[in-house]
């Protein structure tokens, strides 16, 4: 997975990751390298440097191997902590098996294979590090290259013109990612009615109707019909949908004598009752001792983004989760009913 110049480089100026390490020697002057763990970094195009050398190229099979390693062995193993660190590795290392697919042109299913598996750890990484300190995790950076590796596969499909088991999976994360974009919409009333009308797809398709209709509560019951890793695609946009929900309610049920149950409100926003009322306060709704809502359109007030911590509603999305390695290999379709 690693060239042996390059390995035998790292390892003399002490550039290795301790993921890479011989097991034991993490904590020598000057560690050992080992050969089926390290994976070729990334490195930007240099002046008179021939990135084309064959000795430097890993072909697609090795690149899909060095794929699975780095999801299953790395990313997806519980003890190797904290998972910041384990994203850094593997994004880093990733971003070099698509410097390496690029200069070798691969297409196709091969080039499918591959990036399958990225876009899923991109999508789940976006879920699992949300509000981690930018010093850790940009959000942006993610997203960009998210965006590029998802174009890249549906285009793959595209041009590949066959059936692909995985399409119908990815056109409609592609959809729930992209909630707010007519371009991805577009795209997907283009494709083949029998993809189109896929079950997936359908439903990451009355998702996106419910969202530019701004039905906040239907948007959220639609949700709950979602897998996990569909789910982590559209969370990004769930606390913008839970502060639109509470906006409108406080208009249409503003009124002196109205109180609404916070135990029904909790239901429609797909929270428990203690995140319910938190979420209340922080728009400026008043829920009195009878844990009662006082919606009233003066009172309500746009939260600060800062105070609006999107791990706090992450529970319900966590209790779908499921084998994080399968997740990210195979993107199991399992439906949570709740």
């Amino acid at each position: 997975m690693c060239p042996v110049q390059e390995l035998q480089d790292r390892v003399a100026q002490n550039r290795l990751h301790h993921f890479e390490m011989v097991p034991g020697t993490e904590k020598d002057r000057r560690p050992k390298g080992d050969p089926l763990r390290a994976v070729k970094e990334y490195a930007r195009p240099a002046a008179g440097k021939d990135a084309t050398n064959p000795t430097d190229l890993r072909p697609p099979a090795v690149l899909l191997k060095t794929v699975h390693y780095l999801i299953n062995e790395i990313a997806a193993t519980p003890s190797r902590h904290p998972w910041t660190e384990v994203y850094g590795f593997v994004f880093d290392r990733l971003r070099s098996v698509k410097q390496d697919m690029i200069i070798q042109r691969v297409s196709g299913s091969e080039c499918a294979a591959l990036l399958e598996p990225i876009v899923r750890f991109l999508i789940y990484a976006s879920y699992r590090l949300c509000g981690e300190p930018l010093r850790l995790y940009d959000p942006r950076i993610n997203d960009t290259h998210l965006q590029e590796y998802l174009s890249w596969l549906l285009d793959c499909y595209t041009a590949d013109g066959g059936p692909n088991p995985n399409q119908e999976e990815f056109q409609a994360l592609g959809l729930l990612y992209n909630l707010d974009s007519m371009r991805a919409r577009q795209h997907a009333m283009e494709l083949p009615q029998q993809l189109r009308t896929s079950s997936s797809v359908t439903l990451a398709m009355s998702i996106g109707q419910a969202f530019l209709e701004r039905n906040p509560v239907r948007l959220l019951r639609l949700a709950g019909g979602l897998s996990f890793l569909q789910t982590c695609a559209l969370h990004r946009h769930l606390v913008a949908c839970r502060r639109d929900l509470l906006l409108i309610y406080s208009h249409g049920f503003s009124s002196r004598n109205c109180r609404f149950p916070l135990d029904r409100l909790a239901r429609l926003l797909h929270l428990d009752s203690a995140l319910a009322a938190q979420l209340c306060q922080l728009c400026g709704l008043r829920v009195d001792l009878e844990n009662q809502v006082l919606f009233s359109k003066s009172a309500f007030v746009e939260p600060k983004q800062t105070s609006l911590d999107c791990k706090l509603y992450h529970r319900k999305i966590s209790e779908k989760q499921t084998s994080l390695s399968r997740l990210l290999l195979r993107g199991l379709h399992e439906t949570n009913t709740d």
